[in-house]
C-alpha cells in the first residue's frame, strides 16, 4: 500500500513496503509547477526510493555474524527494507509503520524487536523517526540503523550531474574511509581540507561510496549551481555518513545518516563487537530522527 502526506507546498508518498519513503514532489513552483526530489527507483539503474537499513548498515563479511555461539547470515543493510510493516498511526501531517520480530527474522536475526519508522511533514521540512524498542524481558537488543534516500541529480532538465555540489555548514576537512567489495579496508584518503563545497562528479565515487566518521557538521545540502534548487538534510548526533551513487550515468545521490558502519574486511565477526552496533537493555527505546527539507 501507498499511503500520501499534503500540505500546499507538498506531497509525499510512503509505501508499507519497507516504510519506504517513495516521493517527495514541490508542487508550488511557478515553473515547472510540480517537481519530483526522491528517485524514482528505475529498476534499469536502481531499484530503490530510500530504504530503511536495519538490523545492520552495510555488508558484513561474508554476510555472515557470530552470537552467542552461532552464525547467523544476514545480506547487505539487513531485511527492514524488504518486509511489509504494518500502518499503526495516520494523520493529515504524520504516518508511523510498525515491524515487530517473527519467526522469519528470528531466523536471520534471534533478537526480538519493535521498530517503529514515522515520517512528519511540516512545510517543506519532512522529518523521519525511528523508534526501536526491545521488548525481551532478559536479552538485550544489538542493531545498527540507517537512511538511504536517494536524490534526483540532476534534478531538472538540461542540467547535468556535475552542476550539482554537496555544501556543508562550516568549512570541514573529511577523510573517507576505503572500501572493497563493501567491506571497510582500514585505509582512509582526504577528500576535503577545510573547505565546505564538495563539487560532485562520477569520478568521485569511482571506489564505490564516500564513508564518514565522527564529523563535526549536522547539515549538508545538495544545490545545482544553475538554479539554484536544493536538498537540505539534518542529522544531529548522527557518527556516520555514507554519500553514493551508483555509477558513471546514474542520475541520483544518496545522502546516508547511520547509526551503524558496514563490516571490515576481517570479519565475520561476533555482532556484539561490530563497530557501530548500540545495544538496548530489556525494556528499553532508542529513537533518532533526521529531516529533509526540498528547496
Amino acid at each position: 500500500m501507498i499511503y500520501f502526506l499534503e500540505n500546499d507546498q507538498c506531497r509525499v508518498a510512503v509505501q508499507s513496503y519497507g516504510a519506504e519513503l517513495s516521493s517527495f514532489i514541490r508542487r508550488d513552483l511557478p515553473e515547472p509547477g510540480e517537481l519530483e526530489y526522491l528517485w524514482p527507483a528505475d529498476p534499469t539503474v536502481w531499484a530503490r526510493h530510500a530504504p530503511v537499513l536495519f538490523p545492520i548498515v552495510g555488508r558484513l563479511a561474508n554476510d555472515t555474524y557470530r552470537h552467542q555461539g552461532r552464525e547467523y547470515q544476514l545480506p547487505q543493510h539487513g531485511f527492514a527494507r524488504d518486509r511489509e510493516f504494518a500502518l499503526v498511526r495516520q494523520s493529515a501531517t504524520e504516518l508511523a509503520f510498525e515491524l515487530r520480530a517473527d519467526d522469519v527474522s528470528r531466523a536471520a536475526y534471534p533478537f526480538e524487536f519493535v521498530l517503529v519508522i514515522s515520517y512528519r511533514l511540516r512545510g517543506l521540512t519532512l522529518t523521519g523517526q525511528w523508534e526501536v524498542h526491545n521488548p525481551a524481558a532478559d536479552d538485550e537488543l544489538l542493531f545498527s540503523i540507517g537512511a538511504h534516500p536517494a536524490f534526483r541529480c540532476p534534478l531538472l532538465a538540461g542540467e547535468k550531474f556535475e552542476d550539482y555540489s554537496l555544501h556543508f555548514d562550516h568549512p570541514v576537512t573529511l577523510e573517507r574511509h576505503l572500501l572493497h567489495g563493501g567491506l571497510l579496508t582500514g585505509a582512509t584518503e582526504r577528500v576535503l581540507n577545510q573547505q565546505n563545497t564538495l563539487p560532485l562528479t562520477y569520478d568521485l565515487f569511482a571506489q564505490d561510496a564516500l564513508v564518514l566518521k565522527h564529523f563535526d557538521f549536522t547539515r549538508i545540502s545538495l544545490r545545482s549551481r544553475h538554479s539554484g534548487r536544493a536538498v537540505h538534510m539534518r542529522f544531529d548526533g548522527f557518527p556516520y555518513l555514507g554519500l553514493w551513487t551508483k555509477g558513471p550515468g546514474a542520475p541520483f545521490v544518496c545522502i546516508e545518516p547511520w547509526q551503524g558502519i558496514a563490516g571490515s574486511v576481517d570479519g565475520p565477526m561476533e555482532l556484539a563487537e561490530k563497530e557501530g552496533i548500540l545495544t538496548l537493555a530489556p525494556g528499553r527505546q532508542f529513537s533518532a530522527a533526521y529531516s529533509i527539507t526540498i528547496e
